[in-house]
């Protein structure tokens, strides 16, 4: 994959949370993005980083407490800090993990995403959400007659119609085993003020914001016939929060909802 095929005049998910988490792979156009979402959202900055907090916890509760050693992470975005990779090696090495985006400049990085464990292994595939057939197909280096983690960590949002995003969901977990787990995050506006949902209300309206948001009635549907484990569905800083970490956000800071589920 060569650069040629980037439109930096355009701005991508991947980059513009590169942006608020602090990093360096992002263009104006994504810059531009992030800080118009986060006029209408001042708290963005502070989600993103809310939401990798909550990746790091979950992926940890799927290699630690779940004894899940394979991932599939879709809409996983540019190599920062605690990759699932990354958290789940640290607790299991032998741990395999298939990384999907549908960002070229993620592929350019994947190098820096493929440093796995001598026991382990990583792969990226370029793919998107929205062709969950094409994900699956991918899956060489993972055996699917084990429990696998899939990861789907603030990119479900990123389709606007509910019955797609839950029909990709759910062509993903039929394809796996019992004893799987479903690790999401979703915005969501359910936990605003009157006055925030209305600017991203806004934002939505007049296409600042591609991010569409959930209700928990929306976020339960894809968790349909899984067992959810405790707290069940949250917002991402109130599951399972670890008092280590030095910012502890509020849900109106942290909006979106969090969830881990079993496949029985």
């Amino acid at each position: 994959m060569t650069l040629e095929k980037f439109d930096t005049g355009v701005a991508h998910p991947a980059r513009r949370y590169n942006y608020w988490l602090g990093g360096k792979d992002n263009f104006a156009a994504d810059r531009e993005s992030g800080d118009l979402l986060a006029k209408s959202y001042p708290a963005a900055r502070i989600a993103a980083r809310a939401n990798r907090a909550f990746l790091r916890r979950a992926v940890g509760y799927l290699a630690a407490e779940a004894g899940i050693r394979q991932f599939l992470d879709i809409g996983t975005g540019l190599p920062t800090a605690d990759n699932t990779h990354e958290v789940a090696q640290r607790i299991a090495p032998e741990s395999r993990i298939v990384y999907a985006d549908n960002d070229p400049m993620v592929m350019a990085h994947a190098r820096a995403l493929l440093t796995s464990s001598p026991a382990g292994e990583t792969r990226y595939i370029e793919e998107d959400l929205r062709e969950p057939e094409k994900i699956l197909a991918g899956l060489e280096i993972l055996d699917l007659s084990k429990p696998v983690g899939l990861i789907l960590v603030a990119v479900v949002h990123f389709l606007p119609s509910q019955e797609q995003a839950v029909t990709a969901v759910r062509t993903l977990l039929d394809a796996l085993p019992p004893g799987s787990h479903l690790v999401m995050t979703l915005a969501t506006t359910d936990l605003l003020t009157p006055e925030l949902k209305a600017n991203w209300d806004e934002s939505l309206r007049t296409g600042r914001s591609d991010v569409h948001p959930r209700t928990r009635a929306e976020v339960a549907q894809f968790a349909d016939g899984l067992e959810l484990v405790e707290p069940g569905i949250t917002a991402i800083s109130e599951w399972r929060p670890d008092p280590a970490d030095e910012e502890q956000p509020s849900p109106v800071e942290a909006s979106l909802f969090g969830l881990v589920a079993r496949k029985p």
